[in-house]
């Protein structure tokens, strides 16, 4: 499955315990940057697909950007650079 956002939101991976997912929720929400939220413990294959991008590690949150590149728990300074914003 392609996960890849559309023009200027991210596509996050993220638990629902994950207190560094929360944090870049509401600073994403408060910058008002787009995103969908997708949670590795219910999405089949997502999990693996994170280890993938975090070599063999469950990191979370890890975002996906229009240009198909990721990130590994960045921060909104580095989202917004990443989208041009």
């Amino acid at each position: 499955m392609d996960y890849t956002p559309d023009a200027g939101t991210i596509t996050m991976f993220s638990t629902p315990w994950c207190g560094y997912c929360k944090r870049l929720k509401a600073q994403l929400t408060s910058a008002g940057i787009g995103y969908t939220e997708i949670n590795i413990e219910e999405t089949p294959g997502t999990a693996e697909l994170v280890e993938s991008l975090n070599n063999g590690n469950q990191t979370v949150p890890t975002v996906i950007f229009p240009d198909g590149s990721a990130a590994t728990n960045p921060s909104l300074a580095h989202v917004k650079q990443a989208l041009g914003a």
